[in-house]
């Protein structure tokens, strides 16, 4: 066989074992993927995963910066983003969370990282064109909604109300914007 192939059955198997929890397994198959090809990043992005599972954040970022060697996008600035926050680094992983956004505006993972850091170093104002970015691309409720909750945040309750009532009349069934909505009308 060719390595090519080699290299796509030895991640493939890590990546189903990585689903099924079995990191060791995974492991293993992620290393075999990553000594047929060196210059994919998918593998060090299992082994990334499989260190933060087991709670190795240190040797997970490693991990992130080598498979972000090998791809610059925005899975492995999130990983990087996640790792640092475990460690406690927050200002570094917030700007890897905003870089990640820049380059996928709708990544969740790094979205809901960004807004957590945002409110603990007081940068919730730094989060608003990453919302609005991601809004312009696609419609998102929950986008729309942490959106409005930052606005509010940020003492801007009219800006706030405006996404709420965009937001609830796609649904108007949605709690979360109704009771926000009526604290901010309050």
């Amino acid at each position: 066989m060719s390595k090519h192939i080699d290299y796509e059955i030895n991640k493939e198997l890590g990546e189903c074992y990585l689903f099924m929890g079995e990191f060791d397994k995974a492991a293993d198959y992620y290393n075999k993927a990553a000594a047929c090809d060196a210059g994919h990043a998918a593998p060090y992005l299992g082994l990334a995963t499989i260190a933060m599972q087991k709670k190795d954040s240190a040797g997970a970022a490693e991990l992130y910066r080598k498979a972000l060697e090998l791809e610059e996008s925005d899975k492995p600035l999130t990983g990087l983003g996640l790792a640092n926050a475990e460690l406690g680094n927050n200002e570094e992983a917030f700007e890897y969370f905003v870089k990640a956004l820049k380059k996928n505006p709708t990544n969740l993972i790094a979205m809901n990282g960004m807004v957590q850091l945002a409110y603990v170093l007081n940068r919730v104002a730094d989060t608003l064109p990453r919302l609005e970015a991601a809004l312009q691309i696609q419609e998102n409720e929950t986008v729309r909604f942490t959106l409005a909750g930052c606005l509010s945040y940020q003492g801007r309750d009219e800006e706030a109300r405006e996404q709420l009532e965009i937001l609830l009349a796609d649904n108007p069934a949605n709690a979360s914007a109704q009771e926000l909505y009526a604290r901010i009308a309050a």
